[in-house]
């Protein structure tokens, strides 16, 4: 199925903007104060498919395919998250939105962040799960043992991923959801296929692969910034809560803490109700 018959499936739309320099895709459904999404790698706007219903009772919501992702255009350059942030500032605007509240998973949590450090005024609250902005604590993590986060540094080369994983992209979804999910079955074979599809070209990998090579320019970046003083809720799997709680709370000045249990990396596939529960708390 195609964006279009997948949002309606929801009861969403599938829109696309021209901004910054680049073309975004979204979804885009519900009443209220509007909720943007940001998704993460290697996924879609789709990895929030479960909570957007109900958020949709409450909110004006608009998942959003980052720069490089599914629907989006698949630039050159710009994948540094200063750069996708104002992607997502003129898409705010582009809606006739002043102030938006903003919920990022993995890479989207990265750029959610940068949104608020850059635009202030373009958010009011913003939700992070389970994933910081780049920092340099990233130049610590391992390269040995089970806790190795090996894909950044697949994603750091530049042609190599392409060459083995066109048109064997679902190897890949698959050996990232079995790894770090603990609710493997909560993401369907169709969820995986769709998310394959996504991944499956030379030109998405490479765009996918850019997000985590401008991880340098976006720690250089962060050491520039004051302490974002836009309120934050970190949503966090067990697994990871004691450094990403760190690394948060070291970059924010008004933080709360979150711990979704049963659940791995993939918060809003794993547990949607908790993740709904908790954002609606936080939101209002």
């Amino acid at each position: 199925m195609n964006d279009v018959e997948l949002a309606a499936e929801l009861g969403f739309r599938s829109e696309h903007a021209d901004v910054n320099g680049t073309r975004l895709h979204y979804v885009i459904g519900g009443d209220g104060e509007p909720l943007v999404l940001l998704p993460g790698w290697p996924q879609t706007w789709w990895s929030y498919h479960k909570v957007m219903p109900k958020l949709a009772e409450r909110h004006r919501v608009v998942a959003v395919d980052l720069r490089g992702m599914g629907g989006s255009a698949k630039p050159a350059d710009g994948y540094d998250k200063k750069t996708m942030a104002a992607d997502i500032g003129e898409l705010v605007r582009h809606l006739g939105h002043d102030r938006v509240d903003v919920a990022g998973h993995d890479i989207g949590s990265m750029v959610a962040f940068s949104l608020a450090a850059n635009h202030p005024d373009t958010v009011r609250k913003i939700a992070m799960l389970d994933v910081p902005h780049p920092s340099d604590s990233f130049h610590e993590l391992r390269v040995l043992g089970p806790g190795t986060l090996w894909w950044f540094a697949f994603n750091q080369l530049d042609t190599l991923p392409a060459q083995l994983l066109e048109g064997r992209a679902r190897y890949l979804v698959d050996h990232m959801i079995d790894r770090i999910a603990v609710r493997r079955d909560a993401i369907t074979d169709r969820d995986r296929a769709i998310y394959a599809a996504a991944y499956d070209t030379a030109d998405a990998i490479r765009a996918g692969n850019r997000w985590y090579q401008a991880f340098e320019r976006d720690i250089e970046d962060l050491r520039g910034y004051e302490k974002v003083t836009t309120p934050v809720l970190g949503l966090l799997a067990p697994w990871v809560r004691e450094p990403v709680e760190a690394a948060i709370t070291e970059a924010a000045t008004d933080v709360r803490i979150r711990e979704i249990p049963d659940s791995g990396h993939y918060l809003a596939e794993e547990r949607p109700d908790a993740v709904v529960e908790e954002l609606t708390r936080f939101f209002g």
